[in-house]
């Protein structure tokens, strides 16, 4: 069977992550049992939440466990089965982690699922036709269910998630207004992701130049707010927000390395009978197939054109995954491992 290499977490962070918590390992790649699968990673999907997971303190999800393989999506091509569902040479999606290889019980419900690239490229199933792209879509229609000729607006609009919020948005009749860092991100946000207007951070870059720039994009204020990041922009974007107005609470990446992020007018919560609702992508598997379908439907017809940043092998992800952290991605965050 192939070496396998891997990285595992070798130490829990003390504030900010670096590249030293992660460590490179090799091992042999266990021999299959019956109804198993080995599959070779072709993509690893580097996410904002594997943050959250090094920690030990409570988070939603269980922390990861010291010396072993970090968590994270994989799609990969099927080298050898012992399952009847799988056959050699098929693509599949699952949750191999931070290694080039995994053995997969076939019997698992939700292990792996085969994927066709005939239309949609295997790299993007970890992004807008993955995980990504069902939260945009599950935060956009079951949270903030815009009506046709609401504003809404989301930060971090150029990363794996924003960027599928701005065609699930327009295909609803909404005005959408994305939040995002540098002008280039701005530019490929409104002529390749459709979004109405992107306001730069990096140019407004305090509560009061950001709350003015949302007056300008908003004229008709914010119905929905979709929310990737916290801190300061969430400040920003509460000074504009409608009365019964919905948020999606989906991260804040501004507060990933422990530092506590207060809210400054709580009060507008009241003032605007604002719904504000956190959620997890993985609690609500029902969705999943309706949106990957739209999903699917958008990338294959052109109407979502993701960008995404792509490091090489696998030794090369624990930088990759820290500048994610910082922003330095473009697009959805993968490692090519083949």
């Amino acid at each position: 069977m192939p070496s396998n290499q891997q990285i595992v977490l070798d130490n829990r962070p003390q504030g900010e992550a670096v590249a030293s918590n992660f460590k490179l390992v090799a091992t042999d790649t266990p021999a299959l049992k019956e109804g198993e699968v080995l599959v070779r990673h072709h993509f690893l999907s580097l996410d904002p939440y594997m943050r959250g997971r090094m920690n030990e303190s409570k988070s939603y999800a269980a922390s990861q466990g010291l010396s072993e393989v970090m968590i994270g999506g994989t799609v990969g091509e099927v080298l050898e089965s012992k399952h009847p569902k799988y056959a050699v040479g098929d693509k599949v999606v699952g949750m191999g982690g931070w290694q080039e290889y995994s053995v997969v019980d076939g019997n698992a419900v939700g292990a792996l699922r085969k994927v066709d690239t005939t239309h949609v490229p295997l790299s993007h199933y970890l992004g807008a036709v993955g995980m990504p792209g069902v939260t945009a879509w599950y935060g956009l229609v079951k949270i903030i269910a815009p009506k046709e000729g609401d504003t809404v607006v989301v930060s971090a609009a150029t990363g794996a998630v924003g960027s599928a919020f701005a065609a699930l948005a327009k295909a609803r009749g909404c005005r959408a207004v994305g939040i995002a860092g540098g002008a280039e991100k701005c530019k490929y946000a409104v002529e390749e992701l459709g979004f109405d207007v992107c306001i730069d951070y990096k140019e407004h870059s305090d509560v009061r130049a950001m709350s003015k720039a949302l007056k300008e994009a908003c004229p008709n204020g914010i119905d929905g707010y979709f929310e990737n990041v916290g801190g300061w922009i969430m400040d920003a974007v509460m000074l504009r927000m409608n009365a019964f107005s919905r948020v999606a609470l989906c991260g804040m990446i501004a507060g990933y390395d422990g530092a506590p992020l207060p809210m400054a007018n709580p009060a507008l919560i009241l003032i605007n009978r604002m719904k504000i609702e956190g959620f997890i992508v993985s609690e609500h598997m029902e969705v999943w197939p309706d949106a990957l379908k739209e999903l699917g439907t958008l990338v294959g017809t052109g109407k979502l054109r993701p960008r995404e940043t792509i490091a090489q092998g696998i030794a090369a992800a624990p930088e990759a995954f820290l500048g994610l952290l910082k922003g330095k991605n473009f697009g959805k965050q993968l490692v090519k491992l083949i």
